[in-house]
């Protein structure tokens, strides 16, 4: 098995290696690996035969330090049919990461099914893309990237995966698996480079109408720039079967 981005020490304990790596700061966690964490531990810790995961909203308080780290849940507003959870990732003394989930319950709607975004060109007609090169760190290092369509400075069709696994005891879930990967919808669709600007996003927001499967994640992203310092990623993200989610990350904008 390949190295994994965590180790789980038990006790709700991880410890990060360098696959988890980011790419603004050598000494600091990638959000997309850690969020996937979380997710897996909310799915554990959480969801039930009949219930699942239909929001994740994670709020990004710092820098995530590497190294070891634990981590928190609580249920914010029980119910049969809804509820609201939380997990905190606290490095050290400061929580670096909340994340909330809405779980719904679930029920047989196959025969209303609908879905209005378009699906991205499939994985066989993607091409390899060495384009992430730019950014640093080991988390970037871990994947492959494929592109499809016409990339341009703000908009890009990327399929990706990693052959590594999230952590090292234990089968994650479809879902998390996926997570892993999301976040890096922010690099994939930079309107700058980053040798120009920095673009961190605070927060990731991922709605979720049909659980994925499989290991390749297609981002079909856009970034946009505000006046005043403040940009947006937007994204639908795509298994094989087609979109399954919508994504969004508000970012602060800093020149070099």
């Amino acid at each position: 098995m390949s190295e994994p981005y965590y180790r789980d020490l038990g006790g709700m304990r991880f410890e990060s290696t360098i696959h988890a790596q980011g790419a603004w700061n050598e000494h600091e966690q990638h959000m997309a690996p850690a969020s996937a964490l979380l997710t897996e531990v909310i799915e554990r810790e959480f969801a039930s035969v009949g219930m699942r995961i239909a929001r994740l909203s994670f709020e990004i308080y710092g820098i995530i330090h590497a190294g070891t780290f634990e981590v928190r849940t609580q249920v914010l507003r029980p119910g049969r049919t809804i509820e609201l959870v939380q997990a905190e990732m606290v490095c050290g003394d400061r929580i670096a990461i909340s994340a909330r989930a809405w779980l719904l319950t679930t029920s047989d709607t196959g025969d209303l099914v609908g879905v209005e975004d378009t699906p991205m060109p499939p994985l066989h007609d993607a091409e390899l893309w060495d384009g992430m090169s730019p950014w640093p760190g080991g988390y970037i290092e871990s994947l492959e990237f494929r592109y499809v369509g016409e990339p341009r400075p703000g908009a890009r069709q990327t399929w990706l995966q990693s052959q590594h696994p999230l952590i090292d005891v234990g089968d994650v879930s479809p879902l998390a698996h996926l997570v892993r990967l999301t976040d890096t919808a922010n690099g994939l669709s930079g309107r700058e480079h980053p040798s120009t600007l920095l673009y961190p996003n605070v927060d990731l927001q991922i709605h979720i109408h049909r659980l994925p499967h499989g290991d390749w994640l297609g981002i079909d992203g856009i970034q946009q720039y505000g006046p005043d310092g403040v940009g947006l990623t937007s994204s639908i993200l795509n298994d094989d079967a087609g979109p399954f989610a919508r994504v969004e990350q508000i970012l602060t904008l800093r020149r070099r």
